[in-house]
This record gives C-alpha cells, sequence and structure tokens, in this order.
C-alpha cells in the first residue's frame, strides 16, 4: 500500500527518512531502472542494458546480479558502488504534476509515500530544517528527483533515435562460473557497435545535436562491467566447485 502525498513543511516538519540501503528498502534486486540522465556515471559501475516494457517501449536497466533478488553491490546496510541508482537514492519521493489554480501547466512538485519502509528509524534523516527550510538531505533528493524527472522527458526520443538509426540490437550474456554454474541472460537489447561505427555525417551529426551520441557511447562501454559484475559473483560466492 502506498500513501502518497504532497510533501510541505507544514504537515511533515518532523519528518525522517532512514538512508541506509538493504532488503526492506527494495534494494535486493538484480536489475533495476536507470534513466540516460544518469547513464554517464552508471556506466563506469554497471552494464546498461535496454529492455521492452510492457508497453512495447524500451527502457535501460543496470545489472546488479545474476540470480533472483540479488544484488552484489549490496552488504551490511552499504552499496558498494561508485554511484548509486536514482531509483534506490530518491527513498519515498517521487515527482507528480500539481496543478495551479490559475490554469496553468502543471508543475512538477515533491510528494512523499507516508507508508514507504524509508519513513522514520532511529538513524534517520530529517527532511526539514527546524524553521522549515530544506535540510541538505532534501536538497539533494530534489537535485535526484530533477535527474529522473529530465530522463523520463528525454527517453522515448532518443530510443527512437536509435531505432531509427538501426543501432538497436537484441543480445544474450552467456556466462560461465564453473562447470555446473552458468548464466543465459536473454531478453535484453545493446547499441550495435558494427552499425554505430558505420554511421555517416548527417546521422552522426543529428544523434551529437541531440545528445545522444554520448549517451550510445556510454551504453556500449559499459559492458565491459560485465567481467567486473562476474568478479563479483565469485567472490561472493567462494570457490567454485
Amino acid at each position: 500500500m502506498t500513501n502518497i502525498v504532497l510533501l510541505n513543511n507544514v504537515d511533515h516538519g518532523d519528518l525522517k527518512v532512514a538512508t541506509g540501503h538493504g532488503p526492506a528498502f527494495g534494494d535486493a534486486v538484480n536489475q533495476t531502472l536507470v534513466f540516460p540522465t544518469e547513464w554517464e556515471e552508471a556506466q563506469r559501475e554497471y552494464p546498461i542494458l535496454f529492455r521492452r516494457g510492457e508497453d512495447g517501449r524500451f527502457q535501460s536497466v543496470v545489472l546488479l546480479g545474476l540470480d533472483r533478488d540479488e544484488n552484489l553491490f549490496l552488504e551490511d546496510g552499504v552499496w558498494d558502488g561508485r554511484y548509486v541508482p536514482a531509483l534506490h537514492q530518491r527513498g519515498p519521493f517521487s515527482i507528480g504534476l500539481q496543478a495551479s489554480e490559475d490554469g496553468a501547466e502543471a508543475e512538477p512538485m515533491i510528494h512523499v509515500d507516508l507508508d514507504h519502509p524509508r519513513i522514520g528509524g532511529d538513524a534517520a534523516q530529517a527532511v526539514f530544517l527546524p524553521h522549515g527550510g530544506n535540510t541538505p538531505y532534501l536538497e539533494a533528493i530534489s537535485g535526484v528527483l530533477r535527474r529522473i524527472h529530465a530522463g523520463v522527458m528525454i527517453a522515448d526520443a532518443m530510443f527512437e533515435a536509435f531505432e531509427a538509426h538501426g543501432l538497436i540490437q537484441p543480445i544474450a550474456l552467456e556466462v560461465t562460473l564453473s562447470e555446473t554454474r552458468r548464466y543465459t541472460l536473454d531478453g535484453f537489447h545493446t547499441i550495435d557497435a558494427e552499425r554505430m561505427t558505420a554511421l555517416q555525417g548527417p546521422a552522426l551529426q543529428s544523434l551529437h545535436q541531440r545528445g545522444f551520441l554520448q549517451a550510445a557511447f556510454w551504453a556500449m562501454s559499459s559492458l565491459a562491467n560485465v567481467a567486473r559484475l562476474i568478479d563479483r559473483k565469485n567472490r561472493r560466492s567462494g570457490p567454485l566447485p
């Protein structure tokens, strides 16, 4: 159940939010959604892959583990990574469009789920200062939410451009840890490196002008992190049989 309301310093002046990581907060997952606005940071740590959502549109995810509910970056309440995906930073907060009384265009406003498991706790962070101003924590969350919102706004156009230039191809990742431990990760897509290098001037210029060209290279380079993920899996699993 959720109890999502518009955040304000009158009703929520004493609100505190737990900031650690763990299964109780939804962090025990083997993949999670990321947005184009965070690919630059994400590609340094995780493999970025594409998949189709239930509506048929492409979305991007990062791999965090190989087994179900396995996050190899999660240990003892700490996310062991140089970058934590935005959906796992935002906690109980989200962006909602709030219509104004004068009929102007709806503005994005911060909302909070008061039934979220991060609400409260002994080591929780305050959201508002004693006299009503935003704490540094809430300012940081505002930045995370702006990044998510901006990423949502450009994602469809970016994937449509990639498809228009024939850059998206299916990929099946074959991971072998030992003779008895193998994984096949299918249902994913990535950027076709050969088609990328074959693009001519107008196509390259179009992608560059829209900010999509660099994103495509980030997605391609991120696949090198599959090897690092395997290393984490081996360390977590212990000696191979």
